[in-house]
């Protein structure tokens, strides 16, 4: 299909589609003249995907290329591509390295006492110590004592992350699963707890009871 059709098929604006193949983010399509190419359904996927990342994933440009590339890197392990995933959603200063601190003491202690293998540099280590600097500062430490619930929903919520793999045999099926269920996933997680939250309020603090 010509590029015109590829925006028709797709839905996506033409000056987009234009800016993702500019930026790496869509793959050309075969040449078949000097100004003129062919694109196919692998293309419809991937703008689908390009437009997850940015639009629900909240992705900036610059970290959605990363992201792509390790998709498309077949080198690449899928435990790497995990790690490229996380990074990108975590850019905040909030998940910049932290030497010492009583936070990360704790988070470190958390993670022995549950025996987890992660990594010294993983970007939730820092910010999870940050965020337990937070509260101790701000009075509210007793949080802290909740970790063990938290880590056990993490638990939860992660083998339901990995189960999804198998799904998929292809490699780049995977990866691109891989991607996705991280990126969109911390969105999902985020609306789920909120959810969760009004319902546990409601039935905590009914409306109108004491009121």
């Amino acid at each position: 299909m010509r590029i015109s059709e590829l925006c028709d098929v797709s839905g996506v604006p033409l000056p987009s589609i234009k800016y993702y193949l500019r930026e790496g983010l869509l793959p050309p399509g075969e040449r078949t003249a000097a100004n003129q190419a062919d694109y196919g359904q692998q293309h419809v996927q991937r703008l689908k995907l390009v437009r997850a990342l940015l639009e629900v994933g909240g992705l900036p440009v610059a970290t959605a290329q990363r992201v792509i590339q390790a998709i498309d890197d077949d080198e690449l392990p899928l435990t790497y591509v995990f790690g490229v995933a996380q990074y990108a959603i975590s850019d905040g200063r909030v998940f910049d390295e932290v030497e010492s601190g009583a936070g990360l003491e704790t988070v470190d202690d958390l993670v022995d006492e549950r025996g987890w293998t992660v990594s010294a540099d993983n970007p939730g280590r820092f910010g999870a110590a940050r965020v337990l600097d937070a509260l101790d500062s701000l009075g509210h430490g007793h949080i802290a004592e909740y970790l063990p619930q938290y880590a056990e929903a993490a638990e939860t919520i992660a083998r339901a992350d990995l189960a999804t793999l198998g799904h998929h045999d292809d490699r780049a099926d995977m990866a691109e699963n891989v991607v996705v269920g991280t990126v969109l996933g911390d969105t999902l997680i985020q609306s789920l707890r909120r959810l969760a939250q009004e319902n546990e309020s409601n039935r905590r603090y009914p409306v109108g009871e004491n009121q």
